[in-house]
C-alpha cells in the first residue's frame, strides 16, 4: 500500500512540477550550454583524464576526432582507439585481430566515457533529436527539461537509448541527466552532477549515479529523485584532467 501511495505521489509531482512552455526552443538553449560550458574549445583542445585507473585521450588528427583509451596490463599497454567511423585494438604497439561483436563492444565502451565525459557536447550531432519538456522545478532551482532521442542513421548502436536532461534556467549548465538504454537487459540511471571545475575553459563535473526499475517512464526521473524513490548505484569520478590547446598535439 505504501508503495502504491508512494507512485501516486511522483505521478501528482510530476503534474504538479512541470509547467509546459510552447514557445522555448530547445536547440537555443543547448546551443546556451554549449558555450557555457566550453564552446569551441571542446573542438580545437587536447583532452585527457583518467576514468578508474584508465587513461582517455581526445584530439583531432587528419580532420577526425580522436577517441582513446589507454590500459596498463600485465601483458603490456593496450590502447583503444576510435578515428572517425573506425576503430582499432593494439597491444604493446601490435594492432590485434577482433570479432566483430568484440570491437563493437569495446569500441562502445570507450565511446560512452568521453561521451558523458563532455556533455553538454555533442547534443548538436547530426543524429541527435531533441524536444522541449517544459521548464521544472528540482529543489529550489528551475530548470529546461530536454529529451533527446537520436535517429537510426549516424545515432550509433545504442540509438534507441532515450536521454533527458535539465539545463539550470539560470546558469543554462545541465546539472542533472537521465537516460534508458537497452543492452545488457536495459534499464534507467539519473545522475546528478557535482564537484564542478573549470580546466582550460571546459567545465567538468564528476557525477552520483542512481538507477530505477519500476513502472514510471524516464521523463519521470526528477521527480522521483526529489521523492527518494531513486537507489544510488556508484559516483563517476574523472581525474587528472588536461586540456592542452590543440596547436599542441
Amino acid at each position: 500500500m505504501k508503495k502504491f501511495l508512494g507512485i501516486w505521489l511522483v505521478l501528482f509531482l510530476i503534474a504538479c512540477n512541470e509547467q509546459p512552455r510552447p514557445t522555448a526552443d530547445a536547440q537555443r538553449i543547448i546551443d546556451l550550454a554549449i558555450e557555457a560550458s566550453g564552446g569551441d574549445r571542446y573542438k580545437n583542445s587536447r583532452i585527457q583524464f583518467t576514468f578508474r585507473d584508465r587513461n582517455y585521450i581526445a584530439y583531432r588528427a587528419d580532420g577526425k576526432r580522436v577517441l582513446k583509451r589507454v590500459i596498463e596490463t600485465d601483458s603490456g599497454l593496450v590502447e583503444d582507439v576510435i578515428s572517425g567511423l573506425s576503430f582499432d585494438r593494439t597491444v604493446e604497439g601490435v594492432s590485434q585481430q577482433l570479432a566483430d561483436t568484440t570491437r563493437q563492444k569495446l569500441s562502445d565502451a570507450v565511446n560512452s566515457v568521453h561521451y558523458f565525459a563532455y556533455l553538454p557536447n555533442g547534443l548538436n550531432d547530426a543524429a541527435v533529436n531533441k524536444t522541449y519538456l517544459g521548464l521544472v522545478s528540482i529543489g529550489d532551482s528551475q530548470y529546461h527539461k530536454i529529451k533527446v532521442t537520436f535517429d537510426r542513421e549516424g545515432g550509433g548502436t545504442d540509438f534507441e537509448d532515450i536521454f533527458v536532461y535539465w539545463f539550470n534556467e539560470e546558469t543554462n549548465l545541465p546539472d542533472f541527466l537521465a537516460y534508458e538504454y537497452h543492452t545488457n537487459g536495459g534499464g534507467m540511471r539519473f545522475r546528478e552532477a557535482y564537484n564542478e571545475r573549470r580546466v582550460g575553459g571546459i567545465r567538468f563535473v564528476d557525477y552520483r549515479n542512481f538507477k530505477y526499475e519500476g513502472p514510471l517512464p524516464v521523463t519521470s526521473l526528477d521527480s522521483l529523485y526529489m521523492a527518494g524513490h531513486l537507489e544510488a548505484l556508484s559516483e563517476i569520478e574523472l581525474e587528472d584532467i588536461e586540456v592542452i590547446p590543440d596547436s599542441y598535439n
